[in-house]
């Protein structure tokens, strides 16, 4: 469903719905602009776009950019921890699609 179309109910319970502005997002997540471009740069997140142009990101993309926060502390390169990051985001939706299709008793 596009971002425009959803109620404001919808909105609140879509965990993809582009929510908050850089600025919010790196409070919330205690880092900075910098590192939250640093990760669009990587092309580990991409935040959508406000009509002006500002970056706006999602409860989803709060979680990847807190997940890599965490694995850069713990001495991981940027490069290793996007890496790290997509392979797991992978896994978890090709086991969510194979409980899907199984077959139910």
């Amino acid at each position: 469903m596009e971002p425009d179309s959803q109620t404001a109910a919808e909105k609140l319970d879509d965990e993809t719905y582009p929510a908050y502005s850089m600025g919010r997002a790196a409070e919330i997540l205690g880092v900075t602009p910098e590192f939250l471009r640093s990760l669009d740069e990587a092309r580990l997140i991409t935040p959508q776009r406000s009509p002006g142009g500002h970056r706006r990101y999602s409860r989803y993309q709060l979680r990847i950019a807190a997940r890599a926060r965490e694995m850069l502390d713990a001495g991981t390169a940027l490069e290793a921890a996007c890496r790290i990051i997509i392979l797991e985001d992978q896994l978890e939706e090709a086991l969510r699609l194979n409980a899907a299709n199984r077959p139910h008793s």
